[in-house]
């Protein structure tokens, strides 16, 4: 990476020593105001906050996008080379999904208005959810008004302070609050390593009561999978459950998009509870679980986060239905994907960057080694006309730190050869002319 946008140690030394000065200038903060600065990480983010505009860097979150956010975004009133969505397939903002949206605003209006065990249930909601297990094959499906609550009300709810639970270390915050909410026995191990979950589970499984493995079909920080089958086997030797986060898998994994079970030519029902979202591929906004029809009916009759929560707008209902239709019709979608996914990364690893462990699917971290090198190279491309998002400390480890492209079926051949030329050129050891061909 070139020295550009790293800080040496000296640098780091002086920007530290200039906001100290700065705190001291300010004096101590009034009464309440002093109370919540004391919050968890409240000084660690204001001391980023300041170092960011020490150095000139503009706050790469929370940017507003001023339309659809596909393989193009407007961001600032201009066009720019969009890898910040989840819109894998184009399918928000594809005319069908928006015409199914519209005809359930104009049936039942904006808001399910109730909780669905009261008055919050409409048709849409158990076609959707017929869908979805009719997708996995399995016997139910019940969607919730949220993927992260989903996670946490599902593993907070199922599992105990008896039992145990394994997972991946990699896997997404909702996960991991949802075990700690469930008071169960915690042990991550290390991403991917499916002879560490073993050993894990072998020292462990005899003194719980139950046991559940938790893996991603697709890890959204490296874009890279699992070994299904070795995980499927894993928790029959070692009687647990096994439950199968699909939020970035569903739509991207597998020939067709039907997600890892695919990918690896397993049956779907040989895993006990599959999560996913609706809020990428599908194209609204949401979480579902999907498995045995005595789990899903328990659930909708227990879990906190469906029993106490509204149901889901109902236009979103009726836009994930569509967008999962769509993606059972036309599965050129998910191929055209898998090929842009993976011309990025040839022509990545080609320049020299680090891509990771990136299966090419439809996630390709670049690795770049320091948060602020991250934070400028991320506003160096926008200015240039490409949004990507930097990851940054403490969301990875500093020497982690990566900017994270999130490719779609609408990107062209034209846009992902000079998106990688314009990167590989700001990081050093570039071939942008060679890239570009």
């Amino acid at each position: 990476m070139s020295q550009g946008f790293g800080l040496s140690a000296t640098a780091r030394l002086a920007l530290l020593q200039r906001l100290s000065k700065r705190r001291e200038e300010k004096g101590p903060a009034p009464g309440a105001a002093r109370a919540f600065r004391e919050l968890p990480g409240q000084r660690d983010m204001e001391m980023i906050r300041e170092a960011a505009g020490a150095l000139g860097l503009e706050n790469p979150f929370f940017r507003p996008h001023e339309g659809i956010a596909g393989a193009t975004t407007r961001i600032g009133n201009r066009e720019v080379v969009n890898y910040g969505s989840y819109n894998y397939l184009g399918l928000n903002g594809d005319p069908r999904v928006i015409a199914a949206a519209k005809a359930a605003m104009d049936r039942h209006g904006v808001s399910a208005s109730a909780s669905r065990m009261v008055s919050g249930e409409r048709p849409v909601h158990g076609e959707l959810e017929a869908a979805i297990a009719a997708h996995y094959g399995v016997e139910a499906a019940i969607a919730f008004v949220s993927g992260h609550a989903t996670n946490v009300t599902v593993l907070g709810h199922l599992m105990g302070p008896r039992d145990l639970i394994v997972h991946d270390a990699a896997i997404h915050n909702s996960c991991a609050e949802g075990a700690r909410l469930s008071g169960a026995r915690r042990i991550a191990f290390a991403h991917n390593d499916w002879r560490a979950a073993e050993r894990e589970l072998a020292a462990a499984r005899r003194g719980a009561r139950r046991a559940l493995i938790v893996i991603e079909g697709h890890y959204s920080m490296d874009g890279d999978i699992p070994d299904l089958p070795r995980f499927v086997d894993l928790a029959r030797k070692h009687d647990a459950w096994l439950m199968v986060d699909e939020a970035h898998g569903l739509g991207v994994v597998g020939a067709t998009g039907q997600g890892i079970h695919e990918q690896w030519g397993v049956a779907a029902q040989d895993v006990d509870i599959w999560m996913g979202t609706l809020s990428k591929t599908l194209s609204g906004c949401g979480g579902y679980i999907a498995g045995n029809a005595d789990l899903i009916a328990w659930l909708k009759h227990s879990a906190p986060g469906f029993v106490y929560s509204v149901g889901m707008a109902p236009a979103l209902a009726a836009a994930s239905l569509e967008s999962l239709r769509i993606l059972h019709a036309e599965p050129e979608r998910v191929a055209r994907l898998q090929a842009n996914a993976a011309l990025f990364l040839r022509l990545a690893k080609a320049a020299g960057l680090d891509t990771g462990t990136s299966a090419g699917l439809a996630i390709v971290p670049v690795i770049v080694g320091s948060s602020v090198g991250a934070a400028r190279l991320s506003q160096a491309l926008l200015e240039g006309g490409i949004n990507v998002q930097p990851i940054l400390f403490p969301a990875v480890p500093d020497s982690s730190a990566r900017l994270r492209f999130f490719l779609s079926s609408e990107h062209d051949d034209a846009q992902i050869r000079a998106t990688v030329a314009a990167v590989a050129a700001a990081i050093g050891g570039a071939r942008p002319a060679e890239l570009a061909t």
